[in-house]
């Protein structure tokens, strides 16, 4: 994990083996999802960052069956990159994001912090280290009956951010008219829009293009991937009923 990147990194520069002046980090798949959380934690540490395929995914959502929803994230290249299966008829909701379809290599833990509401809020975990995150709020009724919003927070539970569907009139148009209509998240942290999550016209598979590629250091790329899995599992429940 890029814990034990910076970690050499560090006794590195300890060991006078590396000039901190001079210090970047880069991935290529999953691990450029890895840079990118390295440089977000540790922007003073890393002068720079090269992520190849860490910012940009396509995720997609299978049709819901009795034994619950599978998610699937894939980079540009085509290769699967987060797999998660969707337990179904939970009051409360508790995600795990797994880095392969097989289920062994857990990455991420999503819990809400109540029995499902319409304004819960979902605590996300990296599993291989304990350390929260970050959370994501859902905006009750309001997000259900007329524009979708979230809040996203960090680690101390502070608001660093919004995610929003595109338009109020689109918005309405979907949940009065034909929820067939495309819809496209943009989101802020620290007043910049730093992505978007867009979702393609496909009536039968629930799918977005996802693109971070303008965030930096500014969004926790894990907490990007939580967001992309909770508009999956909260939102798709609006588009597929």
């Amino acid at each position: 994990m890029h814990e034990d990147v910076t970690a050499a990194t560090k006794a590195g520069i300890a060991l006078e083996m590396i000039d901190p002046t001079h210090v970047a980090i880069m991935g290529e798949g999953f691990g450029g999802f890895l840079a990118m959380c390295g440089a977000a934690l540790e922007p003073d540490l890393y002068t720079s960052a090269l992520s190849l395929y860490g910012t940009q995914y396509t995720a997609k959502k299978a049709f819901f069956n009795f034994l619950g929803a599978s998610f699937r994230i894939y980079g540009p290249d085509g290769n699967l990159q987060f797999y998660v299966k969707q337990k179904a008829f939970r009051l409360k909701e508790d995600i795990t994001v797994f880095g392969d379809e097989g289920a062994t290599k857990p990455m991420l833990s999503i819990r809400a912090r109540s029995i499902l509401d319409f304004g819960a809020t979902y605590d996300v975990t990296d599993v291989a280290t304990g350390e929260k995150v970050g959370a994501m709020k859902r905006e009750g009724v309001r997000s259900s009956l007329m524009r979708d919003k979230w809040t996203i927070f960090g680690q101390d539970d502070r608001k660093i951010g919004e995610v929003n569907e595109d338009t109020l009139f689109w918005a309405l148009l979907r949940r009065f008219l034909s929820n067939l209509i495309p819809e496209t998240f943009h989101v802020h942290v620290a007043g910049k829009e730093v992505g978007t999550i867009a979702q393609t016209f496909n009536p039968f598979i629930l799918t977005y293009r996802v693109d971070f590629s303008q965030a930096g250091a500014l969004l926790d790329p894990r907490l990007g991937v939580a967001m992309v899995v909770l508009l999956l599992a909260i939102e798709g429940r609006q588009e597929q009923s």
